[in-house]
């Protein structure tokens, strides 16, 4: 597995991501990953909707909960707009943390089996196999329109910036 160019850290300390870094203009590539109640999801499952994806190491952090509660609470407020919230957490704590929090607009799905998307979006964290954190926006048409990897996972990523990119589409 490649690394890519991207630097990030988790407390001061660099980590190395691995996979292809994903750019605006890009085609956004296809993945499969997993859903609620163990079910297969792709990104193409959802083809002619604008995506945010928000990718995030833990739900079980204060930083991942933020970004989680962030997100379901603007995708509340987007049309025709699907918020895919993605880590390597298994699906039932995804699922348990979403019904604790009463989240109903973020759909989550786990990269934990093969790291998919971690590979083909290069957000995968080679020293903790685990995703870094990140949002990636994607067009009706399915070309990348925005990337952030956040520079130090104990940060939230750019949610203005993001939302701009959604609300200009």
């Amino acid at each position: 597995m490649k690394e890519n160019s991207v630097k990030i850290t988790f407390a001061g300390n660099p980590l190395t991501l691995l996979g292809d870094e994903i750019k605006p203009g890009d085609m956004a590539p296809d993945f499969l990953a997993v859903g609620a109640g163990l079910a297969p999801v792709k990104l193409s499952d959802f083809a002619g909707k604008t995506i945010v994806i928000a990718v995030y190491p833990s739900i079980d952090t204060s930083v991942c909960a933020a970004q989680n509660r962030r997100f379901n609470a603007e995708a509340n407020q987007l049309k025709d707009v699907v918020v895919l919230s993605i880590s390597c957490d298994l699906p039932f704590a995804q699922s348990r943390f979403c019904a604790a929090e009463g989240l109903e607009n973020i759909k989550t799905i786990s990269d934990h089996k093969d790291l998919e998307f971690g590979q083909k979006y290069g957000f995968w964290i080679k020293e903790l196999r685990l995703l870094g954190r990140g949002t990636v926006v994607i067009d009706k048409a399915g070309i990348v329109r925005y990337v952030e990897y956040v520079s130090e996972v104990t940060h939230e990523p750019d949610y203005e910036a993001a939302l701009a990119v959604i609300k200009g589409l």
